[in-house]
């Protein structure tokens, strides 16, 4: 694409260099899923694809981090501060959804085609560096948090913005809240709104973490409801999966530029 387009597509994560000679991905011998920020200039996995200027965003509600507490281990959820607003209404007195301010973590991606021929496979690593301050106590590591249009924009515009200068918004974030979560995040067959839930360690909840139970609540109760066929549908340009929940959909539509366009239209993007 060209680096003033900005692309949504699916990708896999773990980065599979394009320089990989086996036929089958999965036996790559060293895990790519994370990449130090103090190494990605020098190790070839990274350094490729990074001088060539194959910088994405990697989008998520937030992360989770685990903290080694009295012989065990408590699992924290990571994220944007939020508002509690979490719907607008449109000229037409619609109500749309906002939803969740998502992270916006710094990767770098690649294209592997299997030696044999066939489709080029896609994928990426998220950059981490030293966690900030409020974090540390949790875990000593975090990811590359771009914080902000302007940060992002020249993470991703390889074109204008030279790998040297783009390296610069690599580092950690104090613009970031959390709170201890269930230990039921740590099976990977869960995946529920309770994995993102604050619970009590003794104290009472911050206000972060109330506007997160308000916000879950919202989202499963208040929040406009949408059939499948109302959701929207990307453009051929996009890689076709099921359509995105509605608390990211809203961030997603910004994010490609379609801020501008009537209220009418986006729906219809």
């Amino acid at each position: 694409a060209d680096s003033s387009e900005r692309v949504l597509t699916t990708m896999r994560w773990g980065l599979v260099p394009s320089w990989f000679k086996k036929d089958d991905p999965s036996k790559m011998p060293f895990n790519t899923s994370n990449c130090r920020s103090d190494t990605m200039l020098t190790k070839s996995s990274y350094k490729g694809p990074l001088l060539k200027g194959k910088r994405c965003v990697v989008l998520a509600d937030g992360f989770y981090e685990w903290q080694q507490h009295n012989g065990g281990k408590q699992p924290y959820f990571i994220y944007f501060p939020q508002t509690t607003t979490t719907t607008t209404e449109t000229e037409e007195g619609d109500k749309e959804w906002k939803g969740w301010r998502l992270l916006t973590m710094a990767g770098i991606f690649d294209g592997w085609e299997p030696p044999a021929g066939g489709d080029v496979l896609y994928t990426y690593t998220i950059i981490t560096v030293d966690a900030s301050k409020d974090v540390s106590f949790i875990h000593h590591r975090m990811p590359a948090i771009l914080d902000g249009e302007e940060d992002f924009r020249k993470w991703l515009d390889f074109a204008e913005v030279p790998t040297q200068e783009a390296v610069k918004l690599i580092q950690p974030t104090e613009n970031i809240v959390f709170h201890p979560v269930s230990t039921i995040v740590n099976s990977v067959r869960n995946n529920t709104p309770e994995c993102m839930a604050p619970i009590e360690l003794g104290v009472e909840v911050k206000a972060s973490s109330k506007v997160m139970l308000g916000w879950l609540k919202s989202s499963q109760e208040g929040s406009p409801k949408k059939e499948e066929n109302e959701l929207p549908r990307w453009t051929s340009q996009f890689i076709h999966s099921p359509s995105p929940k509605k608390t990211s959909s809203g961030v997603l539509q910004r994010w490609l530029g379609k801020e501008g366009e009537p209220a009418a239209k986006k729906r219809k993007a």
